[in-house]
């Protein structure tokens, strides 16, 4: 993938009597699109990069005759400085040459654009920054959704969290859900811990939903266990801490 640069460094090992590539001349690209050349579709999908020239040269009238538009043409300097010619294409152009490939290789490819998209959205979020609007956004969901969330919740309105009730034990979260784990109490799965099966109707816990939305409005649901009173009572017994 490769932004607007003058000179992209680069070493991409290539096959029979194609060199180590030192640098990498390419010419304009927005900022807005993403790119790979024809050398990181070679290294990529273990292909030499003649062949994947050969390939792309083929498709191109295709490509035209559909999309009015000819592929990016780049240029790179080998070993001995011999300027040698590759392609700069956007991911659908990428991918439309793919389609040539066997499976292995295009799903190589596919593989690869999702890894590069995954971590170029990583960079972008960690580039966000929480405005004073955005902040009042996520209040005004929180209002949205707080209603809603108490109805649901109302049979978990009294029941105290492991965090509280680890507290009346003078333990911290942690160690109070590894004794009760230990003890068979409680199991975790799917991301929550669980209340064992064979406690599962002695209403000891009940289950409390969490929901939360992102800038961009992505839902966030967690349910998590909860304590009843009777639960504390039972935990009681079976720690041997008086904490009533």
């Amino acid at each position: 993938m490769r932004k607007e640069s003058d000179l992209l460094l680069a070493k991409i090992q290539l096959n029979n009597m194609e060199a180590t590539i030192i640098s990498l001349q390419t010419t304009h690209v927005g900022n807005d699109n993403q790119h790979m050349t024809s050398l990181e579709i070679a290294e990529v999908t273990g292909k030499q990069h003649k062949h994947v020239m050969e390939a792309i040269r083929k498709m191109e009238p295709a490509w035209v005759q559909v999309a009015g538009s000819n592929f990016r043409l780049g240029s790179y300097k080998d070993l001995n400085g011999q300027l040698r010619p590759c392609y700069i294409l956007t991911k659908t152009e990428c991918l439309y040459i793919a389609t040539k490939f066997n499976d292995e290789a295009r799903a190589k490819l596919v593989l690869r654009w999702e890894e590069l998209e995954t971590e170029e959205v990583r960079r972008k979020r960690s580039e966000v920054r929480c405005l004073p609007e955005q902040q009042e956004i996520l209040r005004l969901a929180d209002e949205i959704i707080g209603a809603g969330l108490r109805m649901q919740n109302e049979d978990a309105e009294d029941t105290l969290t492991a965090t509280q009730v680890a507290k009346t034990f003078n333990m911290t979260v942690c160690d109070f859900n590894a004794v009760l784990c230990d003890m068979g109490i409680q199991y975790r799965s799917h991301g929550r811990w669980n209340i064992a099966d064979e406690l599962a109707n002695r209403d000891l816990v009940r289950l409390r939903t969490h929901v939360s939305y992102s800038l961009k409005g992505q839902k966030k649901v967690r349910t998590y266990m909860t304590w009843t009173m009777n639960g504390l009572r039972f935990l009681n017994a079976k720690l041997g801490y008086p904490n009533f």
